[in-house]
């Protein structure tokens, strides 16, 4: 019953991570949280008290977070991309393709790899998209961490989608 996602947000209402409602209430009776936004007819009850059921929950002090990047790996340019090739948008046999190709000075980065099928990345080749007439579905950027809060959870609740710029 306390296993339910909470998202916490800084002082200045950035979203900083997601955790369940029993350490969402310990930040909250400590009063180092304030509760924004509860699940509407979800009630924690004890033996002489009831308390809202956290949804979102900001800290009343500014938490001083380093940069947070997401690793550049196999895993993550698949999950950023949707499991879709970024040339046709087949989900079958996917590869990773250097939109730049590393022969002609391309670089493994956020910003020239993407998710391509075995089809598509074979046609591409040693070329640039543009002179293979191949464009992409989606331009190759760098994810931020809400993005992968987001699909890492699969659903969002409402009362998030502001905060996480939805």
């Amino acid at each position: 019953m306390l296993d339910a996602n909470v998202l916490i947000l800084n002082q200045d209402y950035q979203p900083l991570n997601v955790v369940n409602v029993r350490k969402s209430l310990l930040l909250i009776f400590l009063d180092k949280a304030e509760m924004l936004h509860d699940y509407p007819g979800r009630k924690i009850r004890t033996i002489n008290s009831e308390f809202e059921y956290p949804s979102v929950i900001r800290l009343r002090t500014y938490a001083r977070i380093p940069f947070q990047f997401i690793v550049l790996s196999r895993k993550n340019i698949l999950k950023r991309d949707g499991m879709k090739c970024q040339y046709c948008g087949s989900t079958r046999d996917l590869t990773i393709d250097h939109v730049i190709p590393k022969s002609r000075g391309g670089d493994d980065s956020w910003e020239n790899l993407v998710t391509a099928c075995n089809r598509c990345n074979n046609r591409k080749g040693n070329k640039t998209p543009r002179e293979a007439n191949m464009n992409l579905v989606r331009k190759p950027y760098r994810p931020s961490h809400i993005i992968f809060l987001r699909d890492y959870l699969g659903t969002i609740e409402d009362t998030w989608k502001p905060y996480l710029y939805m």
